[in-house]
């Protein structure tokens, strides 16, 4: 069953006007049109319409998502080269990945920090590692004054 662009748009949460894009990019060239010029899309179709934002999302080009496209449509010939791409892909992402955990470590160090400043009411109150310094007891204070 062909989908509409307006039911592909909903289903992939890409709107039309940027299917619309791909298409005149060449990064949709299987997409078949009917006797009236509507484009009608596939299953395998919008398969691989989420692979394309798939990669967009981890940050690959449309240049390189076209080249990909390209070398699909070249065939089996081209299989260590999209492998190739993957896997640069691949670790893209894992440094993606690195990079926000290491952003993630200072936003949780600040949120350590600020959260011992609103308890203990003051951020001059708040040391190393966000912990609030140790206060001994009255009692346990040596008397110094005699």
């Amino acid at each position: 069953m062909p989908y509409s662009i307006g039911q592909v748009a909903t289903q992939t949460g890409i709107t039309e006007y940027t299917l619309r894009f791909y298409d005149k990019a060449g990064l949709l060239p299987f997409v078949k049109r009917n006797a009236a010029g509507r484009r009608q899309f596939s299953s395998a179709d919008v398969d691989f319409i989420n692979l394309i934002s798939c990669l967009k999302d981890t940050g690959m080009s449309l240049a390189e998502i076209k080249n990909f496209v390209d070398m699909s449509l070249a065939g089996d010939v081209t299989l260590p080269q999209r492998l190739a791409l993957f896997k640069r892909q691949q670790q893209a992402v894992r440094q993606q990945i690195q990079d926000a955990e290491t952003r993630l470590a200072k936003l949780d160090h600040k949120v350590r920090f600020f959260q011992a400043a609103c308890d203990a009411g003051s951020e001059a109150a708040v040391t190393g590692q966000c912990v609030l310094p140790v206060v001994p007891a009255a009692a346990e204070t040596p008397d110094h004054s005699a």
